[in-house]
């Protein structure tokens, strides 16, 4: 196909993405809705704040609340699917630095205990709202810049990712996909992403041995962009912000559609299959008692401190 060709096809498609993430709620509904989501912003959900920057245009920060590591449950992943999608449904936002209310860990992945001793069934739907949230964070038209500010293992790793940038904060932390070291997999998008972040070889080693990478570690292979003291994270990150909100909305987020629209077609294409496949493996017997032995070393843990 002539090159031509092929970006007169991408453009329309971008433009019709682009105009269908940018409804104004206050177009579609009665004044009453515009207030409530005004409102919104200023207070907070179970294990998500949402606040409006106070010196940004456009920027808001969404901070994951869920104590004591922000491990990710079917109600906090939905929150945070609902916090960005609120973001977008707001022409006056452009922007979100996601990041932790509490320093020292970003979040520490899935919360193992939605995948121990449940059905089938309930592991589909838990697995489908981890879906639902790398897809928001992945295909968001607006920019997104993850402030590692901890540890970020397996879904902390996964979120940051997906982000547009990626800033961790210097120090003992880590972050990588470490799966297998509970006799779990990547699913095929997250490896795809994997690859697409660090290139082939280094995914190759490091999701089948699970490595977790240190801040200078993640920074060498790709895994983050910049590395900065703890204290400095935020601020940086909104200089950061600064300058991608420089950029006119349309040209970036029809470049970013143009970069990421391979993988989710991919995705959205198989991920009822996967679903399925990843809901039977989860509740297999040989993978229910690795979570089972990871659970008592976490509890055994807990009880020496």
């Amino acid at each position: 196909m002539l090159p031509g060709l092929m970006f007169s096809r991408v453009i329309p498609c971008c433009i019709k993405n682009l105009r269908s993430s940018r409804i104004l709620l206050s177009s579609t509904s009665v004044s009453g809705v515009q207030t409530q989501v005004n409102r919104w912003f200023t207070e907070r959900a179970n294990y998500v704040q949402v606040e409006r920057d106070s010196s940004v245009e456009g920027l808001a920060w969404v901070r994951m609340d869920r104590k004591p590591v922000n491990s990710l449950n079917s109600d906090m992943m939905m929150e945070l699917n609902l916090a960005l999608e609120n973001l977008e449904n707001n022409e006056s936002y452009r922007g979100a630095i996601l990041t932790s209310a509490n320093p020292g860990i970003f979040t520490a992945g899935l919360d193992i205990t939605e995948l121990y001793q449940r059905d089938s069934d309930y592991i589909k739907k838990f697995w489908t709202q981890l879906q639902n949230l790398w897809l928001k964070l992945y295909g968001s038209p607006l920019v997104l810049i993850a402030a590692i500010n901890g540890n970020s293992p397996a879904g902390g790793c996964l979120m940051a990712m997906a982000c547009d940038y990626r800033i961790m904060a210097a120090g003992k932390y880590t972050t990588g996909l470490n799966e297998v070291k509970l006799g779990m997999v990547a699913t095929q998008w997250l490896k795809d992403m994997m690859v697409s972040t660090i290139g082939q070889r280094q995914a190759e080693v490091a999701l089948q041995l699970g490595t977790m990478f240190n801040p200078e570690e993640a920074q060498s292979v790709g895994l983050v962009d910049k590395v900065v003291p703890q204290e400095s994270i935020e601020s940086i990150a909104r200089e950061e912000m600064q300058k991608w909100l420089k950029i006119p909305d349309m040209a970036r987020v029809l470049t970013k559609q143009m970069l990421r629209n391979q993988a989710i077609e991919k995705f959205n294409k198989n991920r009822e299959t996967e679903c399925d496949l990843m809901s039977m493996f989860m509740s297999s017997g040989g993978v229910q008692k690795n979570i089972g032995r990871y659970m008592e070393t976490l509890t055994k843990a807990r009880g020496t401190k």
